[in-house]
């Protein structure tokens, strides 16, 4: 954590995360609702353009829009369609964990996965930004297998630890 985020209350900040991960709250309120339906209605005529059935698929895209639910839909269907992203033989030794201030995080199976996701990470993000631009992930940390802590209670002797790398 850099000092900034430090002096920050954590109320706050999980107001913020909410904020960021929900969209627009004026969106999502009665008032901000009325608001867009005035608007809207202005614009209107009873027999004019515009005014044919649409389908499903198109109104539950403009409620998203209009409720601010585009960004945390698509990170959600981008965990979702991991395995057509990177392919089925990548995706059975890695797992994406979240997406998170435009980070995503994916754990494999071992250092080896690890590295060379981060030599296709280019490849990766491309593929990513041309399927899922509302996602808004702009950077991929490729999480190698956690090692076990060999600290035991509360001080530590600085030094280089066990020599096994644990994958």
């Amino acid at each position: 954590m850099s000092d900034g985020e430090a002096k920050v209350p954590e109320h706050i900040a999980v107001y913020r995360r909410l904020r960021r991960l929900f969209g627009n709250p004026e969106l999502r309120t009665a008032d901000g609702r009325r608001r867009r339906r005035a608007a809207d209605a202005a614009a209107s005529e009873p027999y004019g353009l515009g005014r044919d059935p649409r389908g499903v698929g198109d109104v539950l895209a403009g409620v998203a829009a209009a409720r601010g639910w585009e960004s945390p839909l698509a990170r959600a269907e981008l965990l979702a369609s991991w395995p057509e992203i990177v392919g089925a033989d990548t995706a059975a030794h890695t797992s994406p964990v979240g997406i998170e201030n435009g980070i995503l995080t994916v754990q494999c199976d071992s250092t080896a996965w690890a590295q060379q996701l981060r030599l296709m990470s280019a490849t990766v993000l491309n593929s990513i930004a041309e399927r899922f631009p509302a996602a808004g992930v702009e950077t991929a940390r490729f999480l190698a297998p956690h090692a076990p802590s060999w600290k035991h209670g509360p001080k530590a002797v600085p030094g280089r630890g066990p020599r096994d790398t644990y994958g």
